[in-house]
């Protein structure tokens, strides 16, 4: 019972941590001292804290599973949620002030830049998934629910691929970050992948009917 009380009032703390990184960075925008691509930063900062988010939040299940504690599960809608949120400040970064409004200008780079392609995927992947987070949607989708919400590591894989097809391979220490969260990625998919097959082999063998007896 602590437990859950716990829950209910570290859950403002957790709101107040989760817009920490977005108020910092608009204090930095306000006082010039994002460096000599501001725009650059806001959105490379909103995007790697969009795929924090996801992370943090792929990561409640294994969690879990390691601490015993199931409380842990009532955090994950609201870091899913605050990744949409920093996943859409990212896009309207992009939007509105790199191509300074002119939103037409949208199309002809999703079809021309890969990484921008599999970044608007990952992006309307999650609002599905942001929209039936809601207790009402779930008792109404029921076991669709879960499917629709499997989506999740799909958007885990764009959102990489989109960080790495921004960077310059030629530069070592640029490759490294992406690189990492791509390890957590799968360290986190694994993790996934091994309870399931571990629960497929220990179902008991089905019963085989006995052969019939031989005639006299």
């Amino acid at each position: 019972m602590r437990r859950l009380d716990a829950v209910g009032w570290s859950k403002p703390l957790v709101v107040l941590l989760a817009l920490m990184p977005l108020a910092l960075l608009v204090l930095a925008a306000l006082h010039g001292t994002l460096g000599p691509d501001p725009v650059s930063q806001l959105e490379k900062r909103t995007g790697i804290w969009a795929l924090r988010l996801l992370l943090l939040t792929l990561s409640i299940t294994p969690l879990r599973r390691i601490t015993g504690w199931n409380g842990l599960i009532r955090y994950r809608r609201m870091l899913g949620l605050f990744a949409f949120f920093y996943a859409s400040v990212h896009l309207t970064v992009y939007l509105v002030i790199d191509l300074g409004g002119f939103w037409s200008q949208i199309f002809a780079e999703i079809a021309k830049k890969p990484y921008i392609t599999v970044g608007f995927a990952a992006w309307l992947l999650l609002i599905p998934l942001a929209l039936t987070s809601t207790r009402g949607m779930m008792r109404r989708l029921g076991r669709r629910w879960g499917q629709l919400h499997k989506l999740v590591y799909a958007i885990g894989v764009l959102a990489i691929l989109h960080f790495v097809w921004q960077v310059k391979f030629g530069r070592t220490i640029a490759v490294r970050e992406p690189v990492i969260y791509a390890a957590i990625l799968a360290a986190l998919l694994l993790a996934r992948w091994r309870p399931k097959r571990a629960a497929l082999s220990a179902r008991p063998a089905p019963a085989r009917s006995p052969a019939p007896a031989p005639p006299p």
